[in-house]
């Protein structure tokens, strides 16, 4: 009986071990874990599922203490032990960050914004100096909140920051946007954690004020404003069916074709590659960047497209000219 149960309890862990190291190596690639449907019948039950398998084909010890080779309550598959996995590899983590704080000052940088499921998530970023000199910032936390006024948000910090040791008198700065409801003097995120720490001053965002910047000074500008409304024109004229972007797929497919039989384009790993035309944000001044070059390198297939919805679509013959003349 005890050879059994240490047999039991080396299985049990060896189990374990591949579906951490599954789930730490699909975190860090940053894939979905859970397909639509995980049942035994579907050829693909999703990437956490198929990689256990493909570990399981690599290793005859964890092919045989995995998935179909478990007893049915100790499969360690399902959702639930995977947010636990995950929570403590994330508080293991946390940890570390707080080890390597110490008793030093430190700084915030918090954000929040709107996930896809419309729930409002903050974001916790802290900025110190280490035990060498040097300056880090480390992602630290990331929390959901009923909502985002100042009130909600510092109950959020403060209970992160609380959890992990992290004394608020040891606060040297904030560091969010320019929204209200953190910049306010009087009752913003910011006043409410300087009442406890004098010493904690608010800097607005260098990398959001200077987008906030540039995105004013270019509307001011008559001639950008103008080549950026095009641009999200021919974008948003290109990308706005399915059938468009599959016309302008398979015009960039044959202006490949063409490039390698002219030896205008040369073969190998990575190189031309079919894509989209990105959109540019006012959020990210460097979408703006990201949006003309792909411009640029998907012009003459943009071209054709824009061809050939105004032959097909005489209701967008307008739309089309102006878009056509962000060539001049």
């Amino acid at each position: 009986m005890e050879r059994k149960r240490k047999e039991d309890v080396k299985r049990n862990r060896l189990r374990v071990k591949a579906t951490i190291e599954c789930l730490m190596w699909l975190a860090f690639q940053q894939c979905a874990f859970r397909g639509y449907d995980e049942s035994k019948s579907p050829r693909n039950r999703g990437n956490f599922i198929e990689l256990l398998k493909f570990s399981a084909t690599l290793n005859e010890n964890v092919n045989s203490v995995v998935l179909e080779n478990t007893p049915g309550n100790a499969k360690y598959t399902s959702p639930s032990v995977q947010k636990e996995i995950l929570s403590i590899i994330s508080n293991r983590v946390g940890s570390k960050i707080r080890e390597e704080i110490g008793n030093a000052k430190y700084c915030i940088l918090v954000d929040e914004s709107r996930d896809a499921s419309k729930k409002e998530q903050m974001v916790i970023v802290l900025r110190y100096v280490d035990m060498y000199g040097c300056v880090q910032e480390r992602f630290f936390d990331i929390q959901r909140v009923d909502d985002t006024c100042a009130l909600t948000l510092k109950k959020g910090i403060t209970t992160i920051l609380n959890y992990y040791g992290l004394q608020k008198k040891n606060m040297r700065g904030q560091g969010y946007d320019g929204a209200s409801n953190t910049r306010g003097h009087w009752n913003g995120l910011q006043a409410l954690f300087l009442k406890e720490c004098k010493y904690a001053y608010y800097v607005h965002c260098f990398a959001h004020h200077f987008q906030l910047a540039l995105v004013k000074t270019y509307e001011a500008m008559g001639p950008i404003w103008k080549f950026y409304s095009m641009l999200t024109s021919v974008v948003n004229l290109v990308t706005a069916s399915s059938h468009r972007f599959g016309d302008f797929q398979s015009a960039q497919e044959e202006e490949i074709e063409k490039g390698l039989a002219n030896g205008e384009l040369e073969t190998g790993k990575g190189a031309n590659q079919i894509g989209t035309l990105r959109r540019a944000t006012d959020t990210r001044w460097s979408s703006h960047y990201g949006s003309v070059c792909s411009l640029i390198d998907k012009f003459e297939a943009t071209c054709t497209t824009i061809d050939h919805i105004g032959a097909s679509d005489p209701n967008v013959t307008a739309k089309v000219g102006e878009a056509q003349s962000i060539s001049e």
